[in-house]
């Protein structure tokens, strides 16, 4: 059995539709849900579907191994990041090479880095003009949205596009493709 660790920041739509998509899959489960924020809405739906959840203690996190210590212990074989807002510690990362995957909202490199997540990103591209945005899916090295491009997916941008609507085209690839390429990263 493959085991994942999603973790998460806020609602978790990405975690439910991987963890939905999963289901029928006898090999890979998730083994557990991490979040830096006790009010995250990911953990309602941890506690729903049964999977064990964890919250991160940001001082421990990004100055001691006990996190990695976990992943271990639980036998982790992949990381997903869900709408994480935290960057992962180097030690984490080192730990787990290439078994950490992030999904950005932009089409990297542009539009990537600290700051850049959700709204911030979506207000750039349109204010920027350009003419399509869509998804990257990404391993996860030492710096913000710099490690091997997985996949990327496209969608357009219309003049009418507010970062709103444009947000809603963006989050539809993620729910599309984000499911399917953990997936295919665990068979």
């Amino acid at each position: 059995m493959k085991n994942i660790a999603i973790f998460a920041s806020g609602a978790g739509s990405n975690a439910k539709k991987i963890i939905d998509h999963l289901k029928g899959n006898p090999a890979i489960q998730v083994a557990a849900i991490v979040s830096n924020k006790p009010d995250a809405g990911v953990l309602k739906i941890a506690a729903d579907e049964n999977i064990p959840s964890y919250i991160i203690d940001k001082e421990t996190f990004f100055r001691a191994d006990n996190y990695v210590k976990l992943m271990k212990d639980l036998r982790i074989d992949l990381i997903v990041l869900a709408g994480f807002l935290w960057k992962v510690p180097a030690n984490l990362v080192q730990a787990f090479p290439d078994k950490i995957i992030n999904i950005h909202p932009a089409l990297l490199p542009k539009y990537g880095g600290k700051g850049m997540y959700g709204h911030f990103v979506h207000e750039a591209v349109i204010a920027a003009g350009d003419p399509e945005s869509g998804i990257t899916i990404h391993f996860v090295n030492e710096k913000y949205d710099d490690g091997a491009t997985i996949l990327q997916e496209k969608c357009a941008i219309t003049p009418d596009d507010t970062p709103d609507t444009l947000a809603k085209k963006v989050q539809a690839l993620e729910h599309q493709w984000f499911p399917v390429i953990v997936e295919r990263l665990l068979t």
